[in-house]
C-alpha cells in the first residue's frame, strides 16, 4: 500500500475512515480501540530502541507485529465484505511460551513489582499499563459490537508479555525487579 502524502486533510473536521472506506468519529469506540493498541506497540518500539538482547529483541519485535494486526483486526467495522487481519491461537501460546521463559530467567516475584529499574524495562511497564487500557477500550468496544475474541485474548496475554519482558530487562541489564515498599521511610 503507497500513499503520496502524510497529511489528506480529510480527518480535519474530527473523522476518521475505517478500512472499509467509512467515516466515523475520532473518539468512537473502535478509533479509541485500535488506537490505544497502536500506542502500546510505539511504547514497546521505545523499549526496543534500546534493546540489544536477541532473546528480547525477538518476542518484542513479533508482539509490535501482532498488536499491528490486532488494530487491523479492530479496524474493520462489522458487516463490510472485507476479512479482518486474524489473530490466531498459536499467536496467543507463543505469547505463553515468551512468559514462562522470561518468569523462568527473572526468579520467582518475591513483593508486588514497580514500574521501573532500567530504561527499557520503564518503557516495557508503560507498554504494559496502555496495553491494559486498549483491553478495557475492547470491553467496552465488545458491549455495543461484536469484537473478535482472539484479539481480546491476544491483548490480555501481551500486557502480560510485556510484564515479564520488564522483569526480564532488568534482571539481564540491571539489578531486577524494583519492588513496591509500603513502609518506604519518608526522604529527608
Amino acid at each position: 500500500m503507497s500513499k503520496s502524502k502524510i497529511y489528506t486533510r480529510t480527518g480535519d473536521k474530527g473523522t476518521t475512515s475505517l478500512v472499509d472506506g467509512s467515516r466515523v468519529a475520532k473518539d468512537s469506540l473502535r478509533v479509541e480501540a485500535y488506537g490505544t493498541i497502536d500506542e502500546a506497540n510505539s511504547w514497546v518500539g521505545c523499549a526496543l530502541a534500546g534493546v540489544e538482547d536477541s532473546a528480547l529483541r525477538e518476542p518484542l519485535t513479533f508482539l509490535q507485529h501482532r498488536l499491528y494486526n490486532c488494530s487491523s483486526n479492530v479496524a474493520v467495522p462489522l458487516g463490510v465484505d472485507i476479512a479482518p487481519t486474524q489473530i490466531t491461537a498459536e499467536d496467543v501460546a507463543c505469547l505463553e511460551a515468551w512468559i514462562d521463559r522470561f518468569d523462568e530467567a527473572s526468579g520467582p516475584l518475591t513483593g508486588f513489582v514497580l514500574p521501573g529499574g532500567t530504561e527499557a524495562a520503564g518503557n516495557l511497564h508503560l507498554a504494559r499499563t496502555v496495553c491494559r487500557r486498549a483491553e478495557r477500550r475492547l470491553v467496552a468496544l465488545g458491549d455495543v459490537e461484536e469484537v473478535d475474541p482472539l484479539v481480546l485474548t491476544f491483548i490480555n496475554r501481551a500486557s502480560d508479555a510485556l510484564f515479564a519482558a520488564a522483569r526480564y530487562a532488568n534482571a539481564i541489564l540491571g539489578d531486577g525487579d524494583v519492588l513496591w515498599d509500603r513502609d518506604l521511610p519518608v526522604p529527608r
